[in-house]
């Protein structure tokens, strides 16, 4: 097992910034602005003489009123799953009452712990440590997660204080990781609390207000031995209503975690029915070629008359999403939850299938009897061969003459021939044509001597004779 480090401070000490410096990534959302940060973030830290969990959480110290509690019960679980303890404090607002109340409370808690002094690049070290002796946590180490300035430093402090047990854990590899799966939709949706429910426990912060989420949460967890990994995103709305900075941010890291998943569950909110932008969010989705599952949540909490009209508007607004299987669920209840990563895996399969060559290209023949390519200047579309050329989304090349001129229509045709045949359900599938050189193209039509000369004969003869 690798050691589990948890950062823990006030709002706007730099948890998250230091969190990126240490995993070497951008995966914690940033910015100037306390109370940002509102769900457990884990990752794998990179700085140091081994790989280690580190885990970013939101500030302690402030109001426990409505999403506030929420938060404060992610931090509590953040450190009692901790085998250390980093409490960061601000160098530039000095030791203040809260550093003092929340020192008190991790004091009784008994876990190894290092002080560290965050913004420390302004000043002399010395000073800005100085205040911070008063909470009677050991020596403070002085550093800048902006700049990097003393973080390996503090990695090797940690180091020395972790149990021997810990000395030769091994990293955490892609594999070990599983499948990553990423729940994608507008807010309010209900994405949280079906990872919740996935995981039998509250993981995640869910609360009856949109925007909850403000960043991607990636949650690892196993299932019948079968490993995966959660990404909760923030729900995205219309361009025209994305004002906040924050909210653009995390319209962003959304459409990031689309890119670094293997399978995507579409989340529709079947109380707010199905809109243009459940619409252009698969398109995304399709865009990007990741395997999707659709659920549309709170479904047991619609009349038969509002199940109907749910049942229309996913036929006229999604239904170039029927490769994908379709879940009516309730999250909160857990109706309807339990084959959803069933239709996972078999998604990601397909996703991820080699396509024999032989067998590509006997579909495609099939194909083209059944219904011939159409004439591009008196001349027929002729498609030779086909082959795999990629995987997740699948790929499939096709050979042949004149390819660059298939119409979008047979094009389609084609796509669904072959997620029919081969039963690719759950993942878009890409075709890509290719044609044949011409061996004369770009060559010069140019005669030999000899041939002139007979020409030239052949002339003067004709016109002898007339």
């Amino acid at each position: 097992m690798l050691p589990v480090i948890t950062l823990v401070g006030r709002p706007n000490v730099g948890k998250s910034t230091l969190f990126n410096r240490l995993t070497r990534t951008r995966d914690a959302l940033v910015a100037d602005f306390p109370g940002l940060t509102r769900d457990r973030q884990y990752g794998v830290g990179r700085i140091g003489p081994r790989p280690y969990v580190i885990v970013d959480t939101g500030g302690i110290g402030t109001k426990a009123e409505g999403i506030e509690s929420l938060m404060e019960r992610q931090v509590q679980l953040a450190l009692d799953e901790a085998d250390h303890l980093v409490f960061l404090v601000d160098a530039r607002d000095g030791c203040t009452p809260e550093d003092l109340a929340i020192a008190e409370r991790l004091r009784r808690l008994g876990k190894p712990l290092t002080l560290a002094v965050n913004k420390s690049d302004t000043t002399d070290p010395l000073l800005a440590t100085a205040d911070f002796h008063a909470l009677g946590l050991g020596e403070p180490q002085a550093l800048s997660a902006t700049q990097g300035l003393g973080v390996r430093i503090l990695v090797d402090r940690l180091f020395e204080q972790l149990p021997e047990h810990f000395s030769d854990a091994p990293e955490t590899t892609d594999e070990e990781q599983g499948i990553r799966v990423a729940l994608v939709g507008r807010p309010n949706a209900g994405k949280s609390t079906l990872i919740n429910r996935l995981l039998g426990e509250e993981r995640l912060v869910a609360f009856d207000s949109p925007g909850t989420t403000r960043d991607s949460i990636f949650v690892p967890f196993e299932r019948e031995g079968r490993r995966y990994t959660l990404i909760d995103t923030a729900g995205l709305r219309r361009r025209a209503r994305v004002q906040d900075a924050i909210e653009k941010f995390s319209v962003i890291k959304t459409l990031q975690a689309i890119e670094a998943a293997n399978v995507v569950i579409l989340v529709i909110d079947a109380h707010e029915g199905i809109g243009e932008q459940d619409a252009t969010l698969a398109g995304h989705i399709i865009e990007s070629g990741r395997a999707l599952v659709v659920a549309i949540n709170k479904w047991d909490g619609l009349d038969a008359e509002q199940r109907e009209r749910i049942k229309a508007q996913f036929v006229r607004k999604l239904g170039f999403l029927d490769f994908a299987k379709l879940h009516r669920i309730s999250a909160l209840h857990g109706s309807g939850v339990g084959l959803l990563l069933d239709d996972v895996d078999l998604a990601y399969a397909n996703a991820t299938r080699d396509l024999p060559t032989p067998e590509l290209t006997r579909l495609l023949e099939l194909a083209v009897q059944e219904h011939q390519p159409p004439l591009v200047k008196g001349r027929r579309i002729k498609l030779r061969y086909a082959h795999q050329g990629g995987r997740n989304p699948p790929i499939i090349v096709i050979h042949g003459n004149q390819t660059d001129a298939v119409p979008e229509t047979y094009r389609r045709y084609l796509i669904n021939r072959f997620r029919r045949d081969l039963d690719l359900l759950g993942t878009p599938l890409r075709l890509e044509f290719k044609s044949g050189s011409n061996p004369f193209a770009g060559k010069r039509n140019t005669l030999t001597p000899r041939q002139i000369k007979s020409r030239q004969r052949l002339k003067t003869f004709t016109s002898r004779k007339k």
